[in-house]
């Protein structure tokens, strides 16, 4: 991997461990409550895909009572393009993931991202001074973490969106 001070300014934004390990933590933090289990480890890799990507992010439904199938059938090319945008940002989210890990917002526990709560108030307290597309990406973070949760199993949610872990 080309190290972070010699990739382009975008990539550095977008992609940098400390953003995506918050959007991670979002959406995990979501899924825990909503599940009352910690957001299972395979489908954490799906939040970066479906949250970086403005097409996809602005096309999420505003309601987690629309399914993940009724949305793909809404929006076909969808489902091809998070698949492909997964495989591509696979080393980043180990990244964000190990970031995330070494900094103590949450823990990879048993096969989950398990949300270390303490790190609410200085999340929030960060997302203040942010930008309205960094707030509204850890807001569709914290709807796919929710969204995740009510749609079924991890295989489930995989096989609809014709990923493989």
């Amino acid at each position: 991997m080309i190290p972070w001070m010699s990739r382009p300014p975008e990539e550095k934004a977008l992609l940098n461990p400390s953003f995506c390990s918050c959007l991670l933590w979002h959406a995990a933090a979501e899924y825990s409550i909503t599940a009352n289990a910690p957001l299972p480890f395979d489908i954490a890799f799906l939040v970066l895909p479906m949250v970086l990507h403005r097409q996809t992010r602005e096309s999420l439904p505003k309601a987690v009572t629309t399914s993940l199938a009724v949305w793909l059938n809404d929006n076909p090319l969808s489902r091809s393009h998070v698949a492909d945008r997964a495989r591509t940002l696979v080393p980043f989210t180990k990244d964000a993931m190990m970031f995330g890990g070494v900094h103590g917002l949450f823990e990879l526990k048993d096969g989950t991202v398990v949300v270390n709560s303490e790190w609410k108030k200085s999340i929030a307290a960060s997302l203040k001074d942010s930008t309205d597309e960094v707030r509204i990406c850890a807001k569709r973070a914290e709807f796919i973490g929710k969204w995740f949760a009510k749609t079924g199993s991890p295989s489930t949610i995989m096989a609809i969106l014709g990923v493989r872990p």
